[in-house]
């Protein structure tokens, strides 16, 4: 099933080419138009070929849908970059002019790679009846952030004045990732959720005993005031200290696009929160919440971080904004480890999860065998 939504997905560049070459096909409400009505049609192919055997997951259509979108996102990135042409001038004027953007870019190449590779690996899962939580709950974060971001910075930056009538779409897509991530959260965890002697030994054990734990805290407090430091600025703070690191370090943050302010502020308000929870994860034992939290964070944080650091490298990005020279590799460095910390987290509580379950009760918890046990209370009766 995985190759022919694969194959099919390319079809979308048929519908671009069409439309690109009829002007009738290009006036905005028309896009609109053509994009819901294209949207229908290939739930209706999935629908209609899945009926002798129909997936029992609903998000079996969403993904293949998605796969869909992804490859017009592709299209769109590689055409604003100069590498192929004649699919997307029309939705360059007409459709979503922000798309341009530099930010826009990186997050059109996120979504038609990245994205589209996890839909694929998604669907394969649904249709061979293996569990995909995991991987759905790390592609509802990502695409909870991409749109998030997306949607809120065209209307706060100065493409606000800009919208047409193909932006309603975007709530299409903000809304899906929502739903899905609800309905994963809620779903039955992969693994269980209940340790024994392993699980009680592991947490026993004091953090200045687990050095790998112990370095993560680290890393978290330092991601804490990173996200603390960036989201002042993206606030306007007349502290010194975000004065220097606006001029001197990442100009991009005031970008007029304003998809960067918007994302640290998303970081400042949803992602502070987050990395708090997670150093008290590490220090306070079963917390099985973990496990899933910090992949959907995961994959929201390494969204977030690759449209930022490849908008600030981005030819589009106007020089005034982008790095300077001298603290190039300082400013890159800081980024990457940024992105880097949450996927450090999960990795170390999937491939160690004692510390993060509940404890089963054990025979014998007075520390008396069971036999012994009994006789006790038997004697005191």
């Amino acid at each position: 099933m995985e190759t022919l939504v694969f194959l099919f997905s390319f079809s979308a560049l048929g519908v671009l080419y069409a439309m690109n070459t009829t002007p009738e096909f290009q006036e905005p409400y028309v896009i609109l138009e053509i994009g819901v009505a294209v949207l229908v049609i290939v739930f209706l192919f999935y629908y209609l070929i899945t009926r002798g055997n129909p997936p029992k997951d609903f998000l079996f259509f969403v993904f293949a849908e998605f796969c869909f979108t992804c490859v017009i996102d592709l299209t769109s990135a590689l055409e604003y970059d100069g590498i192929i042409s004649g699919f997307m001038d029309f939705y360059q004027k007409t459709g979503e002019p922000y798309l341009g953007t530099a930010y826009a870019i990186m997050m059109c190449y996120w979504d038609g790679i990245a994205h589209f590779i996890l839909y694929l690996m998604m669907i394969s899962r649904i249709t061979d009846r293996r569990a995909y939580r995991t991987l759905g709950l790390f592609w509802a974060g990502s695409l909870c952030a991409n749109m998030s971001v997306f949607i809120t910075g065209i209307v706060a930056g100065k493409y606000g004045s800009e919208i047409r009538p193909a932006f309603w779409l975007n709530f299409l897509f903000l809304l899906m990732p929502v739903l899905g991530a609800v309905t994963l959260f809620t779903r039955p965890k992969d693994r269980p959720l209940i340790g024994g002697y392993n699980a009680q030994h592991a947490q026993t054990m004091k953090l200045i005993w687990r050095p790998l734990d112990l370095i993560l805290v680290v890393f978290l407090l330092a991601a804490m005031a990173f996200t603390i430091l960036r989201g002042l600025v993206a606030l306007d703070s007349p502290l010194e200290a975000c004065s220097i690191y606006l001029s001197q370090y990442e100009p991009y943050l005031k970008d007029p696009v304003g998809y960067p302010k918007v994302m640290m502020l998303h970081l400042l308000f949803y992602g502070l929160p987050l990395l708090g929870a997670f150093v008290y994860g590490l220090l306070k034992p079963g917390c099985t919440w973990m496990s899933d939290w910090t992949t959907f964070f995961a994959g929201a944080i390494i969204q977030c971080q690759w449209s930022h650091i490849g908008g600030s490298l981005h030819p589009r990005t106007t020089t005034p904004f982008r790095i300077p020279n001298d603290v190039f590799w300082t400013v890159l460095g800081a980024n990457l480890l940024y992105a880097a910390v949450p996927v450090m987290v999960v990795v170390r509580v999937h491939s160690n999860p004692y510390f993060f379950l509940k404890i089963a009760p054990f025979p014998g918890q007075t520390g008396l065998p069971n036999s012994e046990e009994k006789d006790t209370k038997y004697k005191e009766k």
